[in-house]
């Protein structure tokens, strides 16, 4: 949230007098107006919260999520981490780790009030993601003195988040993803991208020698020949290696899209039953982790023809 305003009152305000919506919080009975953010901050928040969301300990976490404790409070941290019901209302208490995005205009004082606010009603972590100079990220700690983590470095918030969260995925998107897709396949059981595919390698393997010794006793019982058996081998494991890698992929295309709550429509479905391209299966398996839409993940790519035309419309217009 950018820069809140303190407003004069007549009187005190109570967090029941707030809809949802309302862009206002309420600090010991005053109103206070927070401004819509801004594209840099929204971006931000998205990316963050993101990482944020998807770790592998965490129950639930939101944006803006107004708690009150008592009524003379109501409060929204930029993003909320912790455990609270998917219903309508604010929540009863604050979240354990708290995340505030600070931009031009941030209203300092108001920041720091906040802050102890949120120690005071029970957040152990709140971090002020700093958008304005050299990327930073102010660590408090109740209890403990203020620290700032630098870009390179990694937060950690113990008995909150499984995983350490680097300073540059608040920040930057393609770190948010790398840092969303390690936490997306761990909900799956799988350490890394990189298990998933040496997992599909084991098993083509496995399978490649079992159909291959197989195919290979086959044959060289029908036709009495022991180049019938070395061919039978060495095609059921060439086949199935290939098999088992293609498969790999396309479980690990299903687990992404699982996480990230996508439907697929009927003619989505038949392409990647009848996928037999490992190239655009790993395509699609790129675009499933930054796609917005499940028609993004499976869109066509742009013809070398097409691309050409495009070129040639450009050289015409430069020589007009």
């Amino acid at each position: 949230m950018t820069a809140g305003y303190r407003m004069l009152a007549p009187g005190p305000f109570t967090a029941d007098q707030i809809r949802e919506g309302d862009p206002y919080e309420i600090s010991n009975g005053h109103a206070i107006l927070c401004l819509p953010t801004g594209r840099r901050g929204g971006r931000s928040n998205l990316t963050g919260g993101s990482v944020l969301e998807t770790d592998p300990a965490v129950k639930s976490a939101g944006v803006d999520v107004g708690y009150s404790e008592k009524p003379s409070h109501l409060r929204a941290p930029d993003v909320s981490v912790g455990d609270f019901a998917d219903e309508p209302g604010w929540a009863p208490k604050p979240p354990p780790l708290a995340v505030e995005y600070a931009d031009r205009g941030q209203n300092e004082a108001d920041l720091k009030e906040k802050i102890r606010e949120l120690f005071e009603g029970g957040t152990s972590f709140v971090w002020v993601v700093r958008l304005v100079g050299p990327r930073r990220v102010e660590v408090h700690t109740r209890g403990k003195p203020m620290r700032l983590a630098h870009a390179g470095e990694e937060l950690t918030a113990p008995g909150i988040l499984q995983n350490a969260v680097p300073v540059n995925a608040l920040f930057d998107r393609d770190a948010a993803h790398e840092a969303t897709l390690r936490n997306l396949l761990q909900r799956k059981g799988y350490a890394s991208l990189e298990a998933v595919r040496e997992e599909g390698k084991l098993e083509g393997k496995s399978e490649g020698k079992a159909e291959g010794k197989l195919e290979g006793k086959l044959e060289g019982k029908l036709e009495g020949k022991l180049e019938g058996k070395l061919e039978g081998k060495l095609e059921g494991k060439l086949e199935g290696k290939a098999e088992g890698k293609l498969e790999g992929k396309l479980e690990s295309l299903r687990l992404i899209l699982a996480a990230r709550a996508f439907t697929l429509t009927a003619a989505q479905k038949h392409m990647m039953d009848a996928a037999r391209d490992a190239a655009m299966v790993e395509t699609w398996l790129v675009r499933a982790v930054t796609a917005i839409e499940c028609s993004e993940v499976f869109a066509p790519k742009p013809t070398a023809k097409k691309a050409r035309a495009g070129k040639g419309s450009s050289n015409r217009e430069r020589k007009r």
